[in-house]
């Protein structure tokens, strides 16, 4: 059966079964059952919308797609759209709308028309209901699975009770991407496990970790059992173990009950050339491990001399609180369902700490300007229980604070590598970044923490984004063509680095002129081999071998072409390179 039968053929089935739930719909008490839960709502949510009356097809395939979409971030099985019922007050007003007798745009049968435009088709159901004497019509969509529902050609998403195009909020888009299931993994109970497989340890430090996380709950804590507190700390479900109670609390024995998904943290260490010199795994429980897995790491303490002061300072290679948030983070974002571990490789210079999954921010950008926490979490449950357990921070901010932490120490900045997409990598160096260039980062106040982030990696001679040298060169701190960006020459004078901004920087366009000149009347005719010889070295050391030797070939044509003073004598595969007899 080919593509287009197939699609016609899953339509028919999709219209076939709306019309049987609309057959069947009038007397259906699970029906009313489920009208009444949603007006029991105390308002509209993201997940579902009441209309009073007024229809548009156009419009009503729009809300389809934003309910569905909408429905999977809040891990909702279905979206739910209601004709006959007043949005605000919840008042039944009835419906004169009839979804057998509408149409859609062309004068197509309307469900038919919405079925085709929805794609992937999720499928939906139609209900006609008389409620209190009045007639209601209940449209219920399934939620996006694993990528978002399009209406002919557009997503569409719900922001607070507005229904908006899922483009202009690209985090909330790639979250269902990166949606494999409709539930949430962390909150989905393992039935094969009893309280007997978490283990007393780690259970004693939460009960420790949520007393300090609320003070004020210290009395009625400590009247509680384990299952009530579990229960109370968003670990359990009325006594049953979660997958998150597991990840935090479980024996390291009970990981192998979380299969065909993978519980684990691995710490490597390498040497110099990248060899393996030892390394250990560590299995649940993840509260105590955390630690266990820092204590790995060869911290090492630093002496240096901070200016304006006489007496060395004495700091340790990497700082505790920074290492566990990034930790905390991987735990909490990790993609449990790609079967991956969590890695932290120890090199002699820094630590790369990788999880499975997508960054669901979508940029560093918008962590450090937004300064706020995140509007999605890959695994809700775990993030609230890691809440309560006082391990990440409901207020956000981590991400900025490790920035701002490693640049107070004078080390270099986080790395955050997005390259891939299903999986985040944070590189955390530990080495002394240059004083005198971080000091004056620090003391100047009108840079925000966005433009010091940018400058530091252009110093260490990363790429940044095509739109972001724009900023940096208004503040007259860089300079160059992109992407082959340096330090400014007031940044280089101020910091110290007047050598390097030269080697970067080269020299003025006649300044190699006049060498390729000189060497040919010198030694002419010569060959481009020995004029790249010449040259090489020479030119700006930010760029590549590639882009010096295109340098090169413009320097030539200038001088053979618009200035004639050269002229190629040889071939343009074996050139040789004469000084043009001005009789010419």
């Amino acid at each position: 059966m080919d593509k287009t039968r197939v699609k016609e053929t899953s339509q028919k089935e999709a219209i076939g079964s709306n019309a049987k739930a609309e057959k069947y719909s009038m007397n259906d008490p699970e029906v009313t059952s489920l009208l009444q839960e949603l007006l029991s709502l105390h308002r509209e949510t993201e997940w579902v919308e009441f209309k009073a009356n007024r229809y548009d097809p156009q419009t009503l395939g729009e809300y389809l797609s934003a309910l569905s979409n909408s429905a999977c971030l809040h891990w909702k099985r279905k979206g739910y759209l209601v004709f006959g019922i007043e949005d605000k007050t919840h008042i039944v007003k009835g419906t004169s709308f009839d979804p057998t007798e509408a149409k859609g745009k062309g004068n197509q049968d309307l469900q038919m028309w919405l079925a085709t435009g929805l794609q992937p088709n999720v499928g939906y159901n139609v209900h006609r209901l008389p409620y209190r004497g009045k007639r209601v019509v209940l449209f219920e969509v399934n939620a996006a699975i694993d990528r978002p529902v399009f209406f002919y050609g557009t997503a569409w998403i719900r922001i607070g009770s507005s229904k908006t195009k899922l483009i202009n909020h690209p985090a909330k888009e790639r979250e269902i991407w990166s949606r494999r299931n409709r539930v949430d993994w962390s909150a989905q109970i393992c039935e094969r496990v009893t309280i007997e497989d978490l283990d007393t340890e780690a259970i004693l430090k939460a009960r420790q970790e949520y007393k300090t996380k609320f003070p004020q709950k210290t009395g009625e804590a400590d009247k509680w059992d384990d299952i009530q507190f579990l229960n109370k700390s968003k670990l359990t479900i009325h006594g049953r173990i979660t997958n998150a109670a597991i990840v935090l609390l479980g024996k390291p024995e009970s990981a192998t009950l979380l299969s065909p998904a993978v519980a684990r943290i691995s710490w490597v260490l390498k040497d110099e050339q990248n060899r393996e010199k030892d390394y250990e795994h560590f299995d649940p429980p993840f509260l105590l491990n955390v630690d266990r897995v820092f204590s790995k790491v060869r911290n090492l303490r630093y002496r240096h001399m901070p200016s304006g002061t006489l007496f060395p300072m004495e700091i340790t290679q990497y700082d505790h609180w920074v290492i566990r948030e990034a930790l905390h983070n991987c735990i909490a974002h990790q993609d449990y369902d790609l079967h991956g571990r969590i890695n932290v490789v120890e090199t002699p210079s820094k630590l790369i700490l990788t999880n499975m999954g997508s960054f669901l921010p979508g940029s560093v950008e918008t962590v450090i300007r937004q300064d706020a926490p995140p509007e999605v979490y890959r695994n809700p449950f775990l993030a609230t229980a890691m809440v309560n357990l006082n391990m990440i921070d409901t207020q956000g901010g981590g991400i900025k604070k490790m920035f701002q932490t490693q640049m107070n120490r004078y080390f270099p900045l986080p790395d955050y590598d997005l390259s891939q997409p299903d999986r985040v990598v944070v590189k955390i160096r530990g080495e002394v970044l240059d004083e005198k260039y971080t000091r004056l980062l620090m003391e100047r106040t009108d840079l925000d923490l966005w433009t010091v982030i940018l400058l530091d990696k252009v110093q260490r001679g990363y790429r940044i984004s095509r739109e972001e040298p724009k900023k940096l060169k208004r503040l007259k701190l860089v300079e160059g063509r992109y992407p082959n960006l340096f330090i400014s020459s007031r940044l280089a004078s101020e910091t110290g680095k007047e050598a390097r901004h030269i080697r970067y920087k080269g020299f003025d366009k006649r300044y190699y002129k006049d060498l390729i000149l000189a060497l040919i009347r010198e030694h002419g005719p010569i060959s481009r081999g020995k004029i790249d010889e010449l040259l090489l070295d020479k030119l700006p050391e930010i760029l590549t071998e590639k882009q010096k030797k295109t340098k090169i070939h413009n320097l030539l044509s200038e001088l053979s072409r618009r200035e004639g003073k050269i002229e190629n004598r040889g071939s343009r595969k074996y050139p040789s390179w004469t000084i043009r007899d001005k009789k010419q």
